[in-house]
C-alpha cells in the first residue's frame, strides 16, 4: 500500500516542476524598421528574441512601387547575401537598393525547430 501511494505523490511532484519554455521568435527591432523612410541603404538587420538557425532562416525582398510608374509590377530584389549571428539576421545587398517602396518578408528557425515567418513593408527616399 506504501509504494502506490508513494508513486502517486512522485508522479504530483513531477507534474508540478516548472517545464522549460518552448517560445518562439519574436522580431524585436529591424533596420530600416516598418513604415520606415529611409536613406539608400546597402544593409538589412533583422533582430530577434531568441538565437537563430542560420541555414533555416533568411528573406525575400521585393521591391512594390516605383516613383512615376503607376503600373509597377512587383520585382524581386536579387543578389544579396544574408548572415545569422546570434539572434541578429543581416542581408547585404551588393548596391543600394534605389528609390521606391519595399516589401520585406522573413522566415526563421531558433531552437524549438518551429518556422515563424512575418513580413513589413519600407519606404527608400
Amino acid at each position: 500500500m506504501f509504494k502506490p501511494a508513494l508513486a502517486l505523490f512522485a508522479a504530483l511532484a513531477a507534474a508540478m516542476l516548472p517545464a522549460p519554455a518552448m517560445a518562439h521568435p519574436k522580431l524585436v527591432s529591424s533596420n530600416p524598421a516598418q513604415n520606415a523612410s529611409v536613406a539608400r541603404p546597402t544593409t538589412l538587420s533583422l533582430t530577434f528574441s531568441e538565437a537563430l538557425v542560420a541555414p533555416l532562416s533568411g528573406i525575400e525582398l521585393t521591391m512594390t512601387a516605383m516613383p512615376g510608374m503607376a503600373d509597377h509590377e512587383p520585382m524581386p530584389v536579387k543578389g544579396f547575401t544574408t548572415k545569422v549571428t546570434g539572434k541578429t539576421l543581416t542581408a547585404t545587398l551588393p548596391r543600394a537598393l534605389p528609390v521606391g517602396t519595399y516589401l520585406l518578408k522573413w522566415h526563421v528557425v531558433a531552437a524549438d525547430q518551429h518556422r515563424i515567418e512575418g513580413s513589413y513593408s519600407f519606404k527608400v527616399k
